[in-house]
């Protein structure tokens, strides 16, 4: 009966989202709003909460994250990586000042304190590396001058997250320096490690997996960046940059092939985790403090869209890819939850969960709808600026 009532709801799911993916084409906006929503509607406090299938989804949850930023990886190789990230430097260290702050001064202004400070900082200042991926790919932007400047921001901000997330583990448990000081530094070595492997290499591991075969090649890359994702976050360091630096080693006509074999199998478990985002949010915890994370969310706008244009400008960027850009960096999703998650289990201010749910679902939500609406505004004032400069 149980592997029945999973069978069921499992089914429902994937069906449900075929349904509202194909309501949003015909509508041309971005599925991922409907599909947070429908994530509400069947998670805690929702109109019928599943009974059986939560911890298959959250499985699958993990896996769309690293298939979204496999596939980001495979569209660059490790020297344009590289170059753009130290080109980037300084629109990273921008982002980093201008996202965290809001987090942290408004958890000191609520009175929570300093550790639920430093927690706040990183869930408004991580963008959703998995969401940003798939508007990239929706709108076809992944071609574009600004999305290596994009890709540079966020694997800096993965980076970052590589150097936060054992830091704020060790102030949430109260340990002490020593023991704080081993964590960073085991995960500061799993980085190194995997940046030496994937970028020095990279032709090692494309002999490894390259494959004539369709099958035995997608079970191969599939296999291998599941593998490193796991091994990363065991070491304390985000899956999603394992997965991408896989990506990055494969490169040329072999990373085209395993591209057009991914695509349906990527856009499958990026559905079910933007769901599973919307499970873990309870409505009827929102609402105290909607109004904040409202507040929250518009300020972060616009610090992430100063970063974005920032960044892009430094790059030799014309406006219209500068926006682009600072659209591109809004949403915020996985990193974020997984930030809020660790201080409320530590006993931080009950109040920080909800607020960052809502913070988040805000931006997660908005984001691709932003990007959606107003990519053409963009093309029609950069027509309108051509026409301008050159009338004949």
């Amino acid at each position: 009966m149980h592997g029945a009532i999973l069978l069921i709801e499992l089914g429902a799911i994937i069906l449900g989202l075929g349904v509202l993916g194909a309501l949003a084409l015909r509508v041309g906006i971005s599925p991922i709003p409907l599909y947070l929503i429908a994530g509400l509607a069947f998670g805690t406090g929702g109109f019928y909460p599943l009974a059986t299938s939560e911890d298959f989804i959250k499985v699958g949850a993990e896996i769309g994250v690293i298939l979204l930023l496999l596939t980001l990886g495979l569209e660059y190789n490790a020297d344009e990586l590289m170059t753009s990230l130290k080109s980037n430097a300084r629109g990273g260290l921008m982002d980093l000042v201008l996202n965290a702050a809001p987090g942290a001064i408004a958890a000191l202004l609520l009175g929570w304190g300093p550790v639920a400070a430093v927690a706040m900082a990183g869930v408004t200042y991580a963008t959703s590396s998995g969401i940003t991926a798939k508007v990239l790919s929706d709108l076809g932007w992944i071609g574009n001058r600004e999305t290596p400047v994009v890709l540079s921001l966020l694997v800096f901000e993965d980076l970052t997250m590589a150097f936060y997330l054992p830091v704020l583990t060790a102030v949430l448990s109260g340990a002490s320096l020593l023991s704080g000081a081993v964590t960073v530094g085991i995960a500061l070595a799993a980085v190194t490690v995997v940046l030496v492997v994937a970028l020095r290499y990279g032709r090692f591991i494309e002999a490894f997996v390259s494959s004539p075969n369709s099958e035995v090649l997608l079970l191969k890359v599939v296999g291998l960046a599941l593998l490193v994702a796991g091994i990363a976050a065991e070491l304390q360091v985000s899956s999603a940059v394992g997965a991408f630096l896989v990506g990055i080693a494969v490169s040329g006509e072999l990373a085209h092939d395993t591209r057009e074999l991914l695509m349906p199998l990527r856009d499958m478990f990026a559905a079910v985790f933007f769901v599973f985002f919307g499970l873990q949010t309870d409505p009827a915890a929102i609402w105290p403090v909607a109004g904040l994370a409202l507040l929250l969310a518009v300020i972060s706008m616009g610090t992430k869209l100063a970063t974005g244009v920032y960044a892009a400008r430094r790059a030799g960027i014309a406006k219209a890819g500068q926006a682009r850009a600072g659209i591109a960096m809004i949403p915020r999703g996985e990193f974020n939850i997984v930030i809020a998650g660790l201080a409320v289990g530590a006993g931080a201010h009950p109040d920080l969960g909800p607020l960052a749910a809502a913070y988040v679902l805000i931006l997660a939500a908005f984001g691709p709808l932003a990007a959606r609406l107003l990519q053409p505004l963009i093309g029609y004032f950069t027509r309108t600026r051509e026409v301008i400069a050159d009338p004949g």
